[in-house]
């Protein structure tokens, strides 16, 4: 496939203007045979204004392009730019005056075909001038511009466009139509006249440089306005160009346009060198602002706070003093000025009602630096600045000057604007230290939750008889939920689920409790539910008054197949029974482990025994599971777990879980709403002689 070469448009709208150009020359030097020849050229006037229509345009279009991408878009330049081509426009206007004085009475100097062909170049140059020149001007008049400005250029392009088109319609004559398209354009080159933001930032030589293009291109603008609408009337020039209201309205425009800015940047010289102080002092300001670096501590950025506001206000001496918990022992930095001159400056100061009410302002964020007079032999005024870090003051800086009256109110507001810049820095130091802090706590979560997952079983006891597994996901980096098992002996397993209130740390802690109790008590050959009094009384003594924890504890016998359950306060326990093809929660009452601390308990705890059935499913989970919402707060429930058992039953409990697990994060839509620590263990029984048999 050829790859076709890029379009440039500049240069094809370029080659276009000089195509149109030639061919308007053409015609009108046929057109110019025929009317000395008094013959019929075959070619009628329209033809030349179409021509003409489409130079303007091609020639729009390519400087349009051609200043939208230059980079080279500073006032000046482009000024120059306008200057620069009126004054090509002018030369070779001269040049072509000078030219037919030098052929004075001649028969050359009356030759119409050449006299027309330098027509023809005049009337190019001028067009290319005056096009140029008017898009510059639209940069000058859109910097900083507004809706309303652009709908007013906009206006001012459609209303252009007209009167390239009028020429057809009055037929290069001067009437009602022309008139008012001149008013009309006239009236808007004078509003668009009046958008001069840009004179402010030139600097003092740059107005005095601006002053000299503009002067160049209101006199290259007159010259060449005076040439064409009064030597293009004679008759010498019986193909005339510029009776348009185009050529006429952008003329205007130029002048106007050229003779605001020449006046308007006359009468700013005056305040240019106010203006360039302010500007360097905003620079200034600016460095001073960068070179305080989240890096550094403290201490560095309140040491380029002083130097910084002293050069600023041109103080003789300073200091520094900070008086909050960072600094108990308050730290102070002086600058020309010893220990004692500063006490006695300071008493000075205190002494003064205006300090006074300055330092005890119940809003310190409200406040700004105070220039005070003292009564001191060597220093005569004094300027308080406070540092304020979210609305509390953390210190003060005092700037102190050798006459009276010495801080004016620019001084005062540069001073407080890095003031305020230094106490964000301070501040944004902070606020690092605290993300380290952070990322460090961070760092230790993560190990905490290496620990946790230490805790629960890597490998769950069982024997042939029944196949377990379990899953535990915290909500948080730790969680509360826990899970065990423990062989008792060749028959006996016990197994347990536990829930602490809560999450996080806290819950994480209580959770490595409840793994100790359990490890410790269960190998005591307890039953059930005096293992429950018991974990119940050992919690009771290490947890805190607002935390409690749920539990669910089971004994499998799997030689007498049976399952001894107590339940303390958690969630049921789901049993799928194959003989009757049905799941159900077992119903067994209990109150959570820690809630009541004496001996009421016992009468708050039970013990049931089942018997099971190779086939049979246990399902044990916690709150996290049933309780876990979707976007329109609906809870997964119990009976969506009753649901997937009773369909699933057949299938290993490592499928049973994946299947709940994977219907959980189904119903909430991925992890987002479930806020809460969730787990869950799967028991199916089996028949080893059966199983072995369906394997081989």
């Amino acid at each position: 496939m050829i790859k076709r070469p890029p379009i440039h448009i500049g240069k094809l709208s370029l080659l276009l203007a000089i195509l149109v150009w030639l061919a308007l020359l053409f015609v009108d030097l046929v057109r110019l045979f025929g009317i000395l020849n008094e013959m019929d050229s075959g070619i009628a006037v329209e033809f030349t204004w179409i021509l003409e229509s489409l130079f303007f345009l091609t020639v729009y279009f390519f400087y349009k392009y051609s200043i939208s991408t230059s980079s080279q878009s500073d006032f000046l330049n482009l000024i120059w730019r306008g200057a620069s081509t009126g004054l090509f426009a002018l030369a070779v206007s001269l040049f072509i005056g000078l030219f037919y004085m030098a052929l004075g009475d001649s028969k050359l100097a009356t030759e119409p075909f050449l006299m027309n062909f330098f027509y023809h170049i005049n009337f190019g140059l001028i067009t290319i001038f005056l096009i140029s020149t008017s898009l510059l001007w639209r940069h000058l008049i859109l910097y900083q511009k507004t809706k309303r400005v652009m709908k007013q250029w906009q206006a001012f392009e459609f209303a252009m466009l007209g009167a390239i088109l009028l020429v057809f319609f009055d037929r290069g004559q001067i009437g009602y139509s022309y008139i008012f398209g001149f008013v009309f354009l006239g009236i808007l080159a004078v509003i668009l006249s009046g958008n001069l933001k840009w004179i402010p930032y030139l600097t003092f030589k740059e107005k005095w440089k601006s002053l000299l293009f503009l002067s160049i291109i209101i006199f290259c603008a007159g010259f060449l306005f005076y040439e064409t609408y009064f030597f293009s009337s004679e008759e010498r020039y019986p193909v005339n160009l510029t009776s348009n209201l185009f050529l006429l309205a952008l003329f205007w425009f130029i002048l106007v346009y050229a003779l605001f800015s020449f006046l308007v940047t006359l009468f700013n010289l005056p305040t240019s060198s106010v203006f360039e102080q302010k500007l360097t002092e905003a620079i200034n300001f600016q460095r001073l602002s960068q070179s305080i670096q989240p890096e550094e501590n403290e201490e560095q950025v309140l040491d380029i706070l002083m130097d910084s506001c002293m050069s600023a206000a041109y103080a003789d001496a300073a200091w520094l003093q900070m008086n909050t918990e960072e600094y108990p022992d308050g730290f102070f930095q002086e600058r020309f000025i010893d220990e004692q001159t500063r006490a006695e400056v300071s008493e000075l100061i205190q002494k003064q009602k205006s300090a006074q009410e300055w330092a005890t302002d119940s809003k310190p964020d409200n406040l700004n630096p105070l220039a005070v007079r003292i009564a001191h032999p060597k220093f005569q005024s004094a300027l308080l600045v406070p540092l304020i870090i979210n609305k509390a003051a953390i210190g003060r800086m005092v700037l102190c000057k050798e006459v009276s009256d010495g801080f004016n109110k620019e001084m005062v507001n540069i001073i407080s604007t890095f003031g305020r810049q230094a106490c964000i820095a301070v501040e944004n130091h902070r606020l690092l230290n605290q993300a380290i802090q952070n990322e460090r706590y961070q760092e230790e979560l993560k190990i905490a939750q290496r620990v946790q997952k230490s805790l629960l079983p890597d490998k769950l006891d069982h024997n042939e008889h029944f196949e377990i597994c379990a899953y535990s996901h915290a909500a948080d980096e730790v969680g509360g939920d826990y899970y065990d098992t423990f062989q008792l002996d060749q028959h006996r397993f016990v197994l347990i689920i536990g829930d602490v209130s809560g999450k996080g740390t806290s819950a994480a802690f209580h959770m490595s409790q409840m793994k100790g109790i359990f490890q410790s008590l269960i190998q005591l050959n307890l039953s059930m539910q005096e293992f429950m009094i018991r974990a119940n009384s050992a919690l009771s003594k290490c947890l805190e008054r607002n935390h409690f924890i749920t539990a669910s504890i089971l004994l499998i016998n799997t030689q007498e197949q049976s399952i001894t359950h107590s339940r303390a306060g958690h969630m049921p326990t789901l049993m799928y029974q194959k003989n009757r093809n049905i799941a159900e929660y077992l119903s067994v009452d209990g109150l959570g482990l820690g809630i009541l601390r004496n001996k009421q308990y016992e009468k708050h705890v039970e013990e049931k025994t089942f018997t099971y059935l190779t086939g049979d499913v246990l399902v044990l989970f916690t709150d996290g599971i049933v309780e876990a919402k979707n976007k329109k707060s609906q809870q997964f429930g119990f009976e969506r777990i009753r649901t997937l058992l009773e369909v699933y039953h057949e299938r290993t409990p490592h499928e049973i879980r994946e299947i709940i697990i994977d219907s959980l994060h189904t119903f909430v839509e991925g992890d987002g709403l479930i806020d809460d620590d969730y787990s869950l263990m799967v028991v199916r029984f089996t028949n080893p002689v059966t199983e072995n048999i369906n394997k081989s």
